[in-house]
């Protein structure tokens, strides 16, 4: 039998979503804030999660950015009032699955936790590892050394982008397509820019030279650094 968690403040929404899925054969959970989500999740193996992004303490966002930290993966389906790009950008890049805006019709709620379910668990993002560098896709994580760098979204996925090709000779146009979009233009200097801080943070507090200029190539992440 498939398995739901609702994750669900308002408890008329949550008391006719959970008599739907029944109704339709499906085992269904409640609870009523993301703390209380974070417990059962941990505890049951569930085959899809349905979680509100407002919430009672932590938020819908925050509830997601932590299931995947703690390395539960269960597709997850958020509902929100809210129809705003930016919020859709924000739950799928905490790492929901799908994103269903209020009001909803219940058979659109069906068909996509049907779909969810029908994908499976993901696999976990693998973790990228060069020479003390540690990168974690999921929860947006990385480490030298054990020691946190705190980066931006751009010098993140800058650096994702080379971890992900350690010795390869990446032109800035490999960078711009990868890590920007078509606003910029090629002869753009950003991401000589970036390359610099990125080596600020990455390189010069860890006696490292991990990035290197191949003169009239590109860039390279090399993979030993010092």
């Amino acid at each position: 039998m498939v398995r739901v968690l609702i994750v669900e403040d308002e408890l008329r929404m949550a008391s006719l979503v959970r008599r739907g899925l029944e109704k339709e054969g499906l085992a269904a959970d409640v609870a009523p804030d993301g703390e209380e989500a974070l417990v059962l999740a941990g505890a049951h193996d569930y085959d899809a999660i349905v979680l509100d992004v407002l919430l009672p303490g932590i938020t819908g966002f925050e509830t997601c950015r932590r299931l995947r930290a703690r390395g539960v993966w269960t597709p997850v389906l958020m509902l929100t009032a809210k129809d705003a790009v930016e919020d859709r950008v924000a739950g799928l890049d905490t790492g929901a699955d799908d994103y269903l805006v209020k009001p909803f019709a219940f058979a659109e709620l069906l068909a996509r936790l049907r779909a969810l379910v029908r994908r499976g668990e993901p696999e976990r993002p693998s973790v990228l590892e060069v020479d003390g560098l540690r990168l974690d896709p999921a929860t947006r994580q990385v480490t030298r050394d054990s020691r946190a760098i705190a980066l931006s979204a751009k010098e993140f996925a800058l650096l994702e982008t080379f971890m992900r090709r350690p010795g390869v000779v990446l032109s800035r146009l490999d960078l711009l397509e990868h890590a920007w979009d078509f606003a910029y233009e090629n002869r753009s200097n950003i991401v000589d820019v970036y390359v610099r801080r990125l080596r600020a943070k990455i390189d010069e507090p860890f006696g490292h030279s991990s990035l290197e200029t191949v003169r009239g190539a590109g860039y390279r992440l090399r993979r030993e650094g010092r």
